[in-house]
């Protein structure tokens, strides 16, 4: 098979050439990392608040550390939806609110 391409009606095509150079590919298959500065990828496990734990790989620490979460999702109000107050700071939210009261009509 070698020499020819077929088209999409099964007869061979003449080749016109070599196959295409692929600019910006190494022709010689796949490079190697290399070694020594690439950081320690492996397993630590993580503790949230509630006591519950899961394992995830970092390169935080050392392999089967444990890290401790002060801050986590089932209790942060960014994650948990906590209720956000508006200060009124020097009347601009008065201000606000009075410029725009009738803007927005409740239907």
């Amino acid at each position: 098979m070698s020499g020819e391409t077929w088209s999409l009606t099964g007869a061979p095509l003449p080749c016109t050439g070599p196959a295409p150079i692929r600019r910006g590919f190494a022709s010689k298959g796949p490079k190697a990392m290399k070694k020594g500065i690439h950081p320690n990828y492996h397993f630590v496990e993580v503790r949230l608040n509630d006591g519950s734990t899961y394992k995830t790989r970092t390169t935080w620490g050392d392999s089967g550390q444990q890290l401790t979460l002060d801050i986590d999702p089932t209790t942060h109000p960014a994650w948990t939806g906590g209720q956000q107050q508006l200060m009124d700071r020097g009347g601009r939210l008065t201000r606000f609110n009075k410029k725009f009261a009738g803007f927005v009509s409740k239907s």
